[in-house]
Order: C-alpha cells, then sequence, then structure tokens
C-alpha cells in the first residue's frame, strides 16, 4: 500500500506459516497487480487486481504480488520457483 508502483523483475513475497485462506485487497494502492497463491510451490490461482477496488482470496501458504501483465505466461498448477 502507498506505493506507487511495483518496479519489473521485482516482486512482493508473503510467506505464510501453512496453507489457509489469503485475502488482499488493492485498497491505496493505484495500480493494478498480478497475484499467485502457491501451495508447497504450485499456482492455485492468479488472478489480476485493479487499482483501488481489487480484491483476491485463495489458499496458499505463499502469496507473490508481481507488476500486472508479469504473471500472463502462468497458469494454475504450474510450479513457481522463489530465487532472490
Amino acid at each position: 500500500m502507498f506505493r506507487r508502483s511495483v518496479p519489473d523483475g521485482y516482486a512482493l513475497v508473503f510467506p505464510f506459516d501453512g496453507a489457509d485462506t489469503q485475502w488482499l485487497h488493492m485498497l491505496f494502492v493505484p495500480f493494478a497487480i498480478d497475484a499467485l497463491w502457491l501451495v508447497d510451490g504450485e499456482v492455485r490461482k492468479r488472478k489480476r487486481l485493479a487499482p483501488f477496488v481489487g480484491l483476491g482470496r485463495g489458499r496458499a501458504d505463499t502469496v507473490v504480488e508481481l507488476p500486472a501483465g508479469a504473471a500472463d505466461g502462468v497458469s494454475v498448477g504450474d510450479e513457481v520457483r522463489l530465487v532472490e
């Protein structure tokens, strides 16, 4: 929240202790993002969230937020590996 953009090649990663329903909202976010809900590295849900009003939820042990368009080639069932 309160950022002006997400830089290309950058992601926000939110790990959780276990798989559970994870909610995302776009309140105070003035740009769209792509969100991935992962369980054990497998994409369970992918959604583009609209600025200010976007809302999403899915079962996940990790949520990844990316610049809008960065997840266009990602499908449910794909494996995602996170590297620093």
